[in-house]
Order: structure tokens, then C-alpha cells, then sequence
């Protein structure tokens, strides 16, 4: 058994659930969320790793001197923007990644595909030991607490997983979470808000929203 679907199967799945419209808008809307909000995390002089990176909305758009972009999915390096590379396999596996030698993992809607919570502490403990001292693990994940009623409408989901647990599996992988916001981002790109980039700097900036609209969680930890 593995931790992730096949490849086929996941390919095959983003295909059918996004438009070529709903992928145009994801990434506008990701280039605002790198600009406004991850950049911060992000040193311009890190090595980044972006884990089960989808359609690369995430690395695409960060600014990094080395950006990776891992992915089950053969068409991750189609997906990738030019100065990205790529690394086809799946989230659990990161031995071809020498220990210490990433300064940040980015994690965006991957945890909740796993099969199993020892497939997810596999994971992190490979995050820990790739990280270098201070390096962070950033984690963007649909919060069960407040999306229970959707949590289930995807084939791909199989782990339910909240910031409680959550934090709890980061602890467990010898991980130090830093940062905990159990509200964020509305659940999907096809939320009604926010849908515009526009609308989206003022909901980073408007905290209150996130307490109505936030179905998404996001946490920082670290390598000690």
C-alpha cells in the first residue's frame, strides 16, 4: 500500500474537478497568497521544497534561489514554470534529498490524500530529517472541525485531520509548531469568497473574515 492514489488516478482526477477557467483562477489567486502572505516564511536566499505541488500554483510563484516542486504526478514538470525543477515520486519518500539541506517545505492540500496516520508521520519525519536546523515546515490542510459537511465530497480524501491533530503528528515527528492559525482560507477556489485577487488582499488583511469563511488551517513548525 502506498501513502498517495496513483499518479494516473490523481492526474485524472485534478482534470475533471478544475476548468481550465478554475485553474486560470487558482493561480492568480496564488500568486496573491505567495505575495501577501507565504513570502514572508520565505527567505529569497532559501532552498524550498514544495511537497505534492499539484499544479505548482505554490512554487511557481514563491521567490527562492532553488525551488523544488515533488509530485507523484510525471506532469509536475510540465507544470512547472521555467527555473523550477521537479522531482516525480511520491510525499513520503524524500531520500534522494540529503539530510539538513532544505530551509523550507511547503505542504498545500496533501496530508488529507494519505491512506494512514503512520503514512503521515512517515512524511514528517522525512520533512525533519531533510530540514536543516531552523527550517521550516509551512502546512496549508482543510480543518475537519470546520469542514466536516465537504470534507467527504472528494474520491482523494481519506485522512481527517484538524489543527488539533494536526499539531499533535508535527510533535510527534520531532517537530516544533511555531504557528498555529485554525482558521484561514475558505475551503476551495470555489468558495464564493474570495474569488478575485482584489478580494482576496483585503480577506488577508481583514482577520475577522477568516472566523467566518476559514475552513482551511495553517501551521508553521520547525526543525529544532
Amino acid at each position: 500500500m502506498t501513502p498517495e492514489p496513483s499518479s494516473r488516478t490523481i492526474s485524472e482526477l485534478y482534470e475533471r474537478r478544475f476548468s481550465p477557467a478554475d485553474r486560470e483562477a487558482k493561480d492568480a489567486l496564488w500568486r496573491v497568497l505567495c505575495e501577501d502572505f507565504f513570502q514572508r516564511w520565505v527567505s529569497p536566499d532559501a532552498r524550498v521544497v514544495d511537497l505534492g505541488a499539484g499544479m505548482c500554483e505554490f512554487v511557481n510563484h514563491i521567490r527562492a534561489r532553488e525551488r523544488w516542486a515533488v509530485d507523484s504526478d510525471p506532469q509536475v514538470a510540465r507544470r512547472a514554470a521555467p527555473g523550477v525543477e521537479t522531482h516525480c515520486g511520491p510525499a513520503h519518500d524524500l531520500g534522494w534529498l540529503a539530510a539538513g539541506s532544505v530551509d523550507v517545505v511547503f505542504a498545500s492540500n496533501v496530508f488529507e490524500h494519505f491512506r494512514s496516520t503512520d503514512d503521515l508521520l512517515t512524511a514528517l519525519r522525512e520533512v525533519r530529517r531533510v530540514l536543516r536546523p531552523g527550517g521550516r515546515l509551512l502546512v496549508l490542510q482543510p480543518n475537519i472541525r470546520f469542514a466536516y459537511r465537504e470534507y467527504w465530497d472528494y474520491f482523494d480524501h481519506h485522512l481527517p485531520l484538524s489543527d488539533r491533530s494536526m499539531r499533535e503528528a508535527l510533535e510527534l515527528a520531532g517537530l516544533r509548531v511555531e504557528h498555529v492559525r485554525a482558521r484561514f482560507l475558505p475551503y476551495t477556489v470555489k468558495s464564493r469568497l474570495p474569488r478575485w485577487p482584489v478580494l482576496l488582499r483585503v480577506y488577508l488583511r481583514c482577520t475577522p473574515f477568516h472566523l467566518v469563511f476559514g475552513k482551511q488551517m495553517f501551521l508553521v513548525a520547525t526543525r529544532p
